[in-house]
């Protein structure tokens, strides 16, 4: 059974699992997200709602932490989820154009999803591989330099 992008009554049972079996549930917060994340996929306000009310947190505080850090989301990502490094390195060789020239292809702006649910497009800060600059990631996969700018030859590798 899969859980990305949906709200199964399965999933939410299973990240209750999850909570239960902590050992601990004061400062367990960045764990539980990481985990429905992983479950999910994202984290929207009703998975917000229901780890809020498990650890017995404010939403506020929940949602808090979601929309701060980066690495947690609130929509849906794609089946092959493309990040482009935007840190001064990756910039400075052309990553505002690699950002642009996905957008253009895919018909979509960072932070959203292809209508087939197959891409989505992010911008980050940095990815601490300076050296491959620029760099775009597709999934946990890093493509730099050439192979970044060479959008067509890396979105075919997912198709």
């Amino acid at each position: 059974m899969s859980c990305k992008n949906t709200l199964k009554q399965e999933c939410f049972n299973q990240l209750d699992e999850f909570i239960i079996g902590l050992p601990e549930k004061e400062g367990a917060l960045i764990s539980v997200l990481h985990k429905a994340q992983e479950i999910f996929g994202y984290i929207p306000m009703e998975i917000q709602e229901f780890v809020a009310d498990r650890l017995e947190l404010p939403l506020a505080k929940i949602y808090g932490v979601v929309s701060f850090y980066s690495f947690f989301t609130m929509t849906p990502k794609g089946k092959f989820p493309i990040s482009v490094c935007m840190g001064t390195a990756c910039f400075v060789r052309g990553a505002d154009k690699v950002l642009k020239d996905l957008e253009n292809k895919l018909g979509i702006k960072a932070g959203e999803t292809t209508l087939d649910g197959l891409y989505s497009i992010d911008a980050l800060r940095c990815v601490g591989a300076c050296g491959l600059a620029p760099v775009v990631l597709v999934g946990e996969d890093v493509f730099g330099k050439d192979e970044a700018r060479d959008i067509e030859g890396l979105l075919a590798k997912y198709n």
